[in-house]
């Protein structure tokens, strides 16, 4: 991971663009696995809902960056909510039912891991900004 002095980076792209790609991200997830797993329910498209927001906010925090702090704080609290509609798999876990909706759960797992991921970046790019503009 790349810092410039004005801009944080991660993997070559800045923190809204990386947001632009989870959001598609998450849509396309939820939409896939509940065509795979034949699902209609509400609950199997909540990645892409988490998703359609974090792309939506980070378009928005592209097209006005001087409403950009405040966008990104809204993406980043939807990437904390993906973030914790994985841990759910704690309660799975205790109870003895992982894996007994395997799909549901192989979402869980995949909101849990790309969450924490995503907030740490997030968290990153706040402390990036915030050492750059206390400067």
């Amino acid at each position: 991971m790349e810092n410039s002095d004005t801009e944080f980076k991660a993997f070559g792209r800045s923190i809204e663009s990386i947001s632009l790609y989870y959001g598609m991200f998450l849509i396309l997830w939820g939409v896939i696995i509940s065509f795979v797993a034949k699902s209609s329910s509400f609950t199997s498209y909540i990645p892409s809902y988490i998703g359609l927001i974090i792309f939506v906010f980070s378009i928005l925090s592209i097209k006005f960056p001087s409403k950009k702090k405040i966008l990104m704080h809204i993406v980043a609290l939807f990437g904390l909510i993906a973030f914790l509609g994985g841990l759910d798999l704690i309660r799975l876990i205790v109870k003895n039912n992982l894996f007994d909706n395997l799909w549901a759960d192989i979402s869980k797992i995949m909101m849990l891991i790309t969450g924490l991921c995503f907030l740490i970046l997030c968290f990153k790019s706040f402390l990036h900004a915030r050492k750059v503009n206390s400067n």
